[in-house]
């Protein structure tokens, strides 16, 4: 994929699919996607993976602006060995659970551009 790498993120997220880079240099998961591999630097040995979209909240806050409902702004952990930034949904947000099992669930963002998600497997009380 010769496109930049933001473009292919974006363009898998629009396929319903979470896509990441893995450099073959030193077998390592790359996101957010780039032109240059960060943990070895190599520059001609990334290519794109997709995620089974299956991970575990590793950090959770929840957030409260003036004037809209508290949301939550989580860590997650993927299977593939890659953490990344996004919420939790289908719960609320002060009841994230940190270690829950999350899966990716791609919804369509308030401009109409795909945004990736993740909802629990199991909801504890």
């Amino acid at each position: 994929m010769n496109a930049a790498p933001a473009t292919g993120y974006a363009e898998g997220l629009a396929a319903g699919e979470l896509r990441f880079q893995h450099c073959t240099a030193c077998d390592r998961a790359v996101f957010y996607p780039r032109v240059l591999c960060p943990h070895c630097g190599a520059d001609d040995a990334l290519s794109w993976r997709t995620s089974s979209g299956r991970g575990v909240v590793y950090a959770s806050t929840v957030l409260h602006k003036r004037g809209t409902d508290p949301y939550n702004v989580a860590l997650v952990d993927l299977d593939e060995g890659f953490r990344m930034m996004s919420r939790i949904e289908g719960v609320p947000p002060e009841d994230v659970v940190i270690g829950s099992p999350v899966q990716l669930d791609v919804v369509t963002g308030e401009d109409g551009e795909a945004l990736a998600v993740f909802r629990p497997l199991e909801v504890r009380s």
